[in-house]
């Protein structure tokens, strides 16, 4: 697997100029392409593993060594061009990077790790055209290492100044190393930080969309995915909305996390919503098969509120109370109306019988 990390930029102290910095060949979880193959991409030099007891041919260094163990490898690099090189090597730790890629980390910055444990024969390497050269390898596996994964990379680097960009490019080839320390492995992954907004609908008697937001967290000691997936209800888990598809996770190694944003679509405004996330934990052997492991769940709640319907229930009651007090004037306006007619009525039936008595 081939893998390159984006142009990056940084002054120099010394002659202000910037260093771009191509990771040309990190291994994911499954090869390298070294060697002839990274050269096509205008890499003068090729590096691959050392044939020994550990086998010939390999894509990659993969151990598994007790704490206090050692062991010792070799790293055959290879001038495929036309002038001489002069390369760093040096080992570093490995990491996730924000696009989901295995990455190692640059020369100037520190690694705790794998990246200690490697010693190279030689921090430099000049190369004739054609010539190959096979640097020894030592990895001592400190006695305090945490069992489980370790990740890590051997690096060859080659710094060219661009004078007319006045920028320097050091172009890297690596290959992995991933170390299993002896003891209890306990893979497990948790979720953190979940979320749930929803974002409402315009529609009072429809249905809007929500947002689930969480971050995936390897709290185990094995590099783990995860399989995903996330819904949102509401009371009593009724009006479940699920989502589409979501990807699996990138490759997490132990104590990396994966900020996730998963859309639901179709969700009913229930004043109290119900975020859910599960996820599957995929552990990948040495033999890349694949192995699902117990689903781990996890909830929150959140309250909404369905303006759109409020609206129009107040819409619906102002409505309701200008009738009403429109009924209410015109019942008061014929009750008053009768009260005068009868006060006419009696006035004239008082009135007659004395119109009788001074006729008579």
């Amino acid at each position: 697997m081939r893998l390159s990390t984006p142009c990056t930029t940084t002054a120099r102290q010394a002659l202000s100029r910037a260093a771009v910095v191509v990771l040309l060949a990190v291994l994911g979880l499954t090869g390298v392409w070294s060697g002839p193959a990274a050269a096509a991409d205008d890499v003068p030099w090729g590096v691959s593993t050392a044939s020994n007891s550990y086998g010939s041919h390999r894509q990659n260094y993969g151990y598994t060594v007790n704490p206090g163990g050692k062991v010792e490898d070799g790293l055959v690099v290879v001038n495929h061009g036309t002038t001489p090189l002069d390369l760093a090597v040096y080992a570093a730790d490995a990491f996730t990077n924000d696009a989901g890629r295995l990455d190692l980390r640059t020369k100037d910055t520190a690694s705790t790790d794998v990246g200690t444990w490697v010693h190279a024969d030689r921090s430099r390497l000049r190369l004739q055209p054609g010539q190959s050269v096979e640097v020894p390898l030592t990895i001592t596996v400190p006695d305090d290492a945490t069992p489980g994964d370790h990740m890590g990379g051997i690096v060859t680097s080659l710094t060219r100044t661009d004078e007319a960009k006045g920028i320097d490019v050091d172009r890297r080839l690596a290959i992995r190393i991933h170390l299993r320390v002896g003891g209890d492995v306990r893979p497990s992954l948790s979720v953190e930080d979940l979320k749930v907004h929803y974002s409402g609908t315009s529609d009072p008697f429809g249905k809007g969309d929500a947002t689930v937001t969480y971050t995936i967290h390897n709290t185990g000691n094995s590099i783990l995915a995860a399989r995903q997936s996330a819904s949102v209800s509401g009371p009593f888990g009724r009006w479940q909305a699920r989502s589409g598809q979501v990807d699996d996770s990138p490759h997490l190694l132990p104590g990396e996390t994966w900020k996730v944003i998963v859309p639901v679509h179709g969700v009913t405004p229930a004043l109290q919503l119900t975020g859910t996330v599960t996820l599957v934990p995929l552990l990948t052997d040495a033999a890349n098969s694949i192995s699902p492991l117990t689903a781990v769940e996890s909830t929150t709640h959140t309250w909404t509120t369905p303006w759109a319907l409020l609206t129009l229930l107040v819409l619906i009651l102002v409505v309701w109370g200008l009738v009403a007090v429109v009924l209410a004037s015109r019942r008061r306006r014929r009750r008053a109306g009768l009260r005068e007619d009868a006060g006419v009525q009696e006035a004239v039936r008082q009135a007659s019988p004395e119109r009788q008595t001074s006729d008579q």
